[in-house]
């Protein structure tokens, strides 16, 4: 009878420590998901919104280098550079352009972002075309026919370009809070996780010490059966 009883009381034990080892590892399991989301979340906050911000920085930079640039060939009387040169420089601009933005659409993009991308992609598509109208006219003393061509179109091609880059910016900025929201849920779950681990720990201690205990007792019990 106290064998038969002995290895019952065994049996549950074995039966709760293996039910605890599963909830340890699927509580493990949650928590390296919850790692692994996480490092997505603050790369994806690098890579897919940083870095992109950064190159609108500079893609608007360029875009006002090149305002500057026609603002002083169509307005200048010194100092300018002649329609050849300007060309050049231009060219090397827009290079540069497309390549910044050839790069932000690698990048992760959402819907209304890929919209805006494609829009500002057109402006400025608009906008080398005009380039090369203005440079194609004839300069003049007065520049009457570049200056009509700029201030007519240039300068609203000019305007539509920012406010598409403002578009752009302004999703960064969105999406980006989005992604910290997201990371800080992430983490607090991590937090939940490493607190139910403390407790299942502390619980298998205490059932460890219970179980030295009733060894004790038990022990002790046989000791006085044998001494009676």
């Amino acid at each position: 009878m106290k064998f038969a009883y002995s290895l019952k009381q065994k049996t549950k034990i074995a039966v709760l420590l293996f039910l605890i080892m599963i909830c340890i590892i699927f509580i493990r399991l949650l928590e390296d998901r919850s790692i692994s989301n996480m490092e997505r979340a603050f790369a994806s906050l690098y890579n897919d919104r940083l870095v992109p911000a950064t190159d609108l920085f500079y893609i608007a930079e360029k875009i006002y280098a090149k305002r500057s640039l026609l603002e002083a060939y169509v307005y200048g009387n010194q100092n300018r550079l002649n329609a050849t040169q300007l060309d050049g420089k231009l060219s090397e601009i827009n290079t540069d352009i497309d390549t910044l933005l050839a790069k932000y659409e690698k990048t992760f993009l959402v819907s209304n972002e890929r919209n805006y991308l494609d829009e500002l992609k057109h402006k400025i598509k608009i906008n080398k075309t005009l380039e090369k109208s203005i440079l194609s006219i004839p300069s003049t003393a007065d520049k009457t026919g570049v200056r009509i061509l700029y201030n007519s179109e240039m300068e609203t091609s000019f305007l539509d370009i920012i406010d598409r880059l403002s578009q752009l910016t302004r999703i960064q900025t969105t999406v980006g809070e989005q992604l910290n929201l997201e990371s800080g849920k992430i983490v607090k779950s991590t937090s939940i996780y490493s607190t139910m681990q403390l407790v299942i720990a502390i619980f298998i201690g205490g059932l460890i010490v219970s179980i030295l205990l009733a060894s004790s007792v038990m022990n002790i019990r046989n000791d006085d059966y044998h001494l009676n």
